[in-house]
C-alpha cells in the first residue's frame, strides 16, 4: 500500500478536469464565480474520485487481467482501503455540495448513487452502463448550472449533450477493447452482444453527432471564431471515430488508439469551451 496508489486510484487529472468543468456550467448559467462556489469544484473532484475508486474496487478481478498495473491489482491499494477511501470521498463531496444549495445537494446524492450502482451492477448491463457513465460526465455542467437554480440547469443542457455523445462513444470503444477481460469477469457489454464492428460503427455515429451538435448555434458565444476553434477538437474526435470504425477485433480497437485520441478530443473541446465561457 502507498500514498501514490491512493492518489492514482482517484485518477486525479480526470477528477480535477471534472471539478474545473463545473465552473464552466456556473459561467453559462450567468453566475459570477465567487470563493464559495469553489466548494463545487472540490465536491465534484471528491465525488468523481470516489466513483473511480469504487469502480476499481468492483472491477478488481477484471483489472487483474486487463489492467494489472492499476492500484488494487498491483497491490498499492488494499481492497478494504479502496472501499473506505471511496466512502469517505463520497461523503465529503455530498456535504460540500449541500453547503451550496439543495439542488446541488440533490444532484450530488443522485450522481453518487449512480456511480456506485454503475460500478456494482449497471456496468454489466449492455448499453445501460454506458448511458449512465456518459450522463455522469455531461451532468458536471448541470451541476455547475445548479448553482443558479433550475434555470441554470436548463441553460447548460446543450453543453451536457456535447459531452454526453463523445463520452458514450468512448465508453463503447473501451468495452470493445476489453472483451476478453470482461468475459472472464462475467460482464456483458454491447460489443459482446452485437459484435465489435457494429459497436465501433455506433461509436462513430455518436462521435459524429457530437461534432454536429458542437457547431450548432446553441451556445451563447456561437460565432465564426468559435467555429474555427471548436473545429480543432472536432477534427481529433472525428479522427478517433474513423480510426476504429472498421475494427472487427478487440486488438484492432486497442491498436487504433481510438479511446485515447477521443479522450484528447474531449479534453480539447472542454478547454475551448472554458476559454469561450471566460471570454464571454
Amino acid at each position: 500500500m502507498s500514498l501514490r496508489g491512493y492518489l492514482r486510484i482517484v485518477r486525479p487529472v480526470n477528477a480535477l478536469v471534472a471539478g474545473i468543468a463545473v465552473l464552466l456550467g456556473v459561467l453559462v448559467a450567468g453566475v459570477a464565480i465567487t470563493p464559495p462556489l469553489f466548494l463545487l469544484v472540490v465536491a465534484v473532484f471528491c465525488i468523481t474520485g470516489a466513483g473511480n475508486a469504487v469502480n476499481d474496487y468492483c472491477d478488481r478481478e477484471i483489472d487483474a487481467i486487463n489492467r494489472p498495473e492499476r492500484p488494487i491489482p498491483s497491490g498499492s491499494v488494499s481492497i478494504r482501503g479502496a472501499a473506505f477511501y471511496s466512502t469517505f470521498l463520497f461523503l465529503v463531496g455530498i456535504m460540500l455540495a449541500a453547503l451550496v444549495n439543495p439542488l446541488c445537494f440533490g444532484l450530488a446524492c443522485l450522481n453518487s448513487i449512480l456511480l456506485v450502482t454503475y460500478a456494482a451492477w449497471l456496468k454489466r448491463v449492455p448499453l445501460a452502463g454506458n448511458l449512465v457513465v456518459s450522463y455522469l460526465a455531461g451532468s458536471i455542467f448541470l451541476f455547475g448550472g445548479a448553482a443558479a437554480g433550475i434555470n441554470g440547469v436548463i441553460l447548460n443542457l446543450p453543453l451536457a449533450g456535447i459531452v454526453f455523445l463523445p463520452m458514450i462513444a468512448r465508453e463503447i470503444l473501451k468495452d470493445a477493447e476489453d472483451i476478453e477481460g470482461d468475459q472472464e469477469g462475467g460482464a456483458r457489454t454491447l460489443p459482446m452482444v452485437i459484435g465489435v464492428l457494429p459497436s465501433c460503427r455506433i461509436a462513430g455515429v455518436l462521435a459524429a453527432g457530437a461534432v454536429i451538435l458542437s457547431i450548432l448555434p446553441i451556445v451563447p458565444w456561437w460565432s465564426v471564431w468559435y467555429l474555427a476553434t471548436i473545429a480543432l477538437a472536432d477534427v481529433i474526435i472525428l479522427f478517433a471515430a474513423v480510426s476504429s470504425i472498421r475494427c472487427t477485433t478487440s486488438a484492432c480497437v486497442r491498436d487504433s488508439g481510438a479511446t485515447t485520441t477521443l479522450k484528447s478530443g474531449m479534453f480539447a473541446a472542454l478547454a475551448i469551451l472554458i476559454l469561450w465561457a471566460l471570454s464571454g
